[in-house]
């Protein structure tokens, strides 16, 4: 109870400490004016009141990644903590904040557009199809799952029903103005979802203060003794499984692809902290209650594991814990909260993607009929995806995901290296995460997307492709390339900017 506890406290102390110092050293100016004042559309550029775009970002952002991926990692025990809040607050927290800010500097650019500003062309025409590729495998993934629950849910015993309702709704998210579905929805969408980390909270601290032996769960605390994997079968690697399993909640690419959604909707720069850093830090309360929860419940990672091992899922370890700790109607707001999750994901994904496309090849999004255009081969991309097996699709969601916050991290840092500050802020993170995804991928098995290479040889090469990466880095920052790159964009904003006022 304690590691719980003083893991919630960190993530807090966190938001008011290295949050407002990062906001400083970034320099964020309540005086610059924002794209959603500068090129307003009425459509992606729009001023939304600053908890609206708080809720929005948060609900963007958390998906299933926060509860399925914290179960999954609570498996490798309590390190999981440590992994949520130095994550969180030195990293994923840092991601969101720093690429949600230069989004807003750069007119609500995606993740391509400030690639090829701070990193060159080549690396922003692939980051085009990476971005592409796993916003489509998300939204398409974060049908299926959605539509089982509903089905679940309401005993309907017709899952195609529910397909084809969560589809018309991806659709109209996609198409309509920010504000008119999303803007509305997502404050009480985003209410039911903290009501229910609201209600698994009291419903632990309940169970592991209670002196009733029937209900009492002992809750395992992060000693030195616990500086292992719990993880079954083995062997099962702490590094760099645990990094990969529990994403949203500490570090994830996905989110650098929905905070420029936010930036065209941030009436002032002085939100930029509350909102990117703010929302992160809340994934990172709600992973650690989903990790708790699952860890308390089967008294310990290994009761855990042998859970899993007995054919629970996710899925059902959050059905069960639901239904035995917050009663019926605890049980119905916590499954529509998980029911949220992946809702509230799968619609930015795709209206993400739409915008990806757009800004690749020019086409302003004022008029409908060019959204269409665009949104018509999405969809019916993503049907056709949705049909296949979920656990393929997600397999490689996480591997991709990680790798896309290497490449956010990188960009971040070749940001500050331009403004001659500090980099590494941003280029430890990006180092770290650079080893943990190498190594994955030759670690990995070959189901996972990894090539299954023996664990020692693996570190190795992982180690010397991430020394090799960073030399490259810090010659790239000293030279003269990076200022002559972003001279030779720096008309590119005002180009895009003209453009969208002429439409």
């Amino acid at each position: 109870m304690i590691t719980f506890l003083l893991s919630i406290a960190l993530l807090v102390v966190g938001y008011f400490t290295y949050g407002k110092f990062l906001d400083r050293f970034f320099g964020a100016d309540p005086n610059r004016i924002t794209p959603a004042h500068k090129i307003a559309d009425g459509v992606d550029y729009e001023v939304l009141h600053p908890w609206r775009i708080y809720v929005i970002q948060f609900l963007n952002i958390a998906g299933l990644g926060p509860i399925f991926g914290a179960i999954l990692g609570a498996a490798y025990g309590p390190l999981a903590y440590l992994w949520i809040v130095i994550g969180c607050v030195f990293m994923g927290a840092a991601h969101d904040y720093v690429s949600g800010m230069l989004s807003l500097r750069n007119n609500g650019s995606q993740l391509p557009g400030l690639t090829k500003r701070y990193l060159g062309k080549y690396i922003s025409k692939a980051m085009v199809i990476f971005n592409c590729f796993l916003l489509i495998a998300v939204g398409s993934s974060f049908v299926n799952g959605p539509a089982d629950l509903l089905d679940n849910l309401a005993n309907t015993h017709n899952i195609q029903i529910w397909l084809f309702i969560i589809f018309a709704y991806y659709i109209c998210a996609t198409l309509l103005p920010i504000s008119k579905i999303i803007g509305k929805i997502y404050p009480y969408m985003g209410a039911i979802l903290l009501l229910m980390a609201i209600m698994l909270f009291i419903a632990i601290l309940y169970h592991g203060f209670s002196p009733n032996p029937a209900v009492h769960r002992s809750m395992i605390e992060l000693t030195p003794s616990a500086f292992h994997s719990f993880k079954m079968p083995a062997p099962s690697y702490l590094i760099p499984f645990l990094f990969i399993t529990i994403s949203c909640g500490a570090i994830s690419g996905f989110h650098a692809t929905q905070s420029p959604l936010m930036a065209r909707c941030l009436g002032n720069e002085k939100y930029g902290h509350k909102i990117f850093y703010g929302a992160m830090i809340t994934e990172g309360i709600v992973a650690s209650i989903w990790a708790t929860a699952a860890m308390a419940f089967y008294n310990g990672p290994e009761g855990l594991n042998a859970a899993a091992a007995g054919g629970m899922t996710p899925a059902k370890i959050v059905n069960i814990i639901c239904n035995t700790w917050l009663g019926k109607f605890g049980a119905v707001i916590a499954i529509i909260g998980v029911v949220v999750c992946p809702i509230t994901s799968g619609d930015t994904a795709f209206r993400s993607m739409r915008i990806v496309i757009a800004d690749a090849f020019k086409i302003p999004q004022k008029k409908i009929i060019n959204r269409i255009y665009i949104a018509i081969p999405i969809f019916v991309l993503a049907f056709i995806i949705s049909q296949m097996e979920f656990s393929t699709i997600w397999n490689l969601v996480g591997i991709s995901n990680q790798i896309l916050a290497v490449i956010t991290l990188w960009t971040c840092a070749a940001y500050f290296a331009s403004e001659k500050k500090c980099h590494w802020i941003m280029s430890i993170p990006a180092i770290f995460l650079t080893f943990i995804c190498t190594a994955y991928i030759m670690i990995a098995p070959l189901n996972k997307g990894g090539l299954h290479i023996i664990a020692n040889t693996g570190y190795i090469i992982a180690a010397i492709v991430t020394i090799a990466v960073t030399i490259f880095f810090l010659y790239y920052a000293k030279s003269e390339r990076l200022p002559r790159l972003i001279a030779e964009h720096a008309n590119d904003i005002t180009v895009s900017e003209n453009k969208e006022k002429r439409e």
